[in-house]
């Protein structure tokens, strides 16, 4: 079964705080999640971020949002309770408590009209999905967007890619080794070889200042797919150069074959596809600029502690 969404997780969570006094968060979570049939491996699952089990991301979520409705209150942090008015919402014997019934609450009305006009401010053009979604935590729905607007900017990188020149493609290639590290970040440590190349070597990059450790690369900006053949060519090529360890880097996609075989080299030889170079590009901002930056932070409740 898929984990329930933090909505679903409202009325079993009410439920178990109205048989305790006060419970702390992962105690009202664990509870939540066996009334609700969570089995044991689904609670295993952390979010894309893995800092936090969803289950108990999605619980909290669904506290949080009692309490601005009043249901519930904490008495110190991470420790809650349920108020008058969430055992007058339990009486009513409702089949489920969502979004829809704390709507019924002036400071829950309060708190989502705020929410909204933070987000229309922000133009993101979302409305309120982020916190009426039934499937995902508002945390959960943030990280698929930032997943999503990360794989839309992946497809933009290689479809450029695809349409540059092969030597500027070559040059674009060794900026990302560097901006990776290698060749220490020294001037002239990297270089494109280029049509001068010996064997189909585009790229060349000393490691250490005396050279001793060297980086061979062939840089490939092709639609089709790479196979062996053109694997086993550059292993070959590795060979001639006495080289010990080399990358292949393409636009497009390597066989299975191709794959297969390198596995058993001894030399060592990486093979960096085109969705892997993009995300490379993204990570060490190669080709990239950030437009927005959004902190997300959390309360701090040490710091009011007297």
């Amino acid at each position: 079964m898929a984990i329930p969404s933090y909505q679903t997780f409202m009325l079993p969570a009410l439920r178990v705080l109205a048989e305790t006094d006060t419970l702390h968060l992962k105690e009202v979570a664990t509870r939540a999640a066996d009334a609700l049939g969570v089995p044991a491996e689904e609670r295993e699952l952390l979010l894309p971020s893995g800092t936090q089990a969803i289950f108990r991301n999605r619980a909290g979520w669904a506290l949080s949002y009692m309490k601005y409705a009043g249901l519930v209150t904490t008495t110190k942090r991470g420790v809650y309770q349920i108020t008058d008015r969430g055992r007058e919402v339990l009486r009513r014997g409702l089949p489920r408590v969502d979004n829809t019934v704390l709507q019924e609450f002036e400071e829950f009305r309060t708190f989502m009209e705020r929410y909204r006009t933070a987000q229309d401010a922000r133009q993101h053009g979302a409305g309120s999905e982020l916190t009426t979604s039934d499937n995902a935590s508002p945390e959960e729905a943030l990280l698929a967007a930032y997943e999503n607007l990360r794989e839309n900017l992946a497809s933009q990188l290689i479809d450029m890619l695809k349409g540059v020149s092969p030597v500027r493609f070559e040059a674009i290639v060794i900026d990302v080794l560097q901006a990776m590290g290698y060749g220490g970040g020294r001037a002239g440590a990297a270089r494109a070889v280029g049509r001068s190349g010996d064997g189909g070597i585009d790229g060349v990059i000393e490691e250490d200042r005396l050279g001793l450790d060297t980086l061979y690369v062939q840089a490939k900006r092709w639609e089709s797919t790479v196979g062996r053949p053109t694997v086993q060519a550059f292993a070959g090529a590795l060979q001639g150069q006495r080289a010990t360890k080399g990358v292949l880097i393409t636009t497009s996609d390597f066989s299975a074959d191709a794959r297969r075989y390198v596995e058993n080299l001894s030399t060592r030889i990486v093979l960096i596809d085109g969705q892997r170079l993009a995300e490379m590009m993204i990570d060490h901002d190669v080709g990239v600029s950030v437009e927005a930056t959004y902190a997300v932070k959390r309360l701090d409740s040490d710091y009011f502690e007297e």
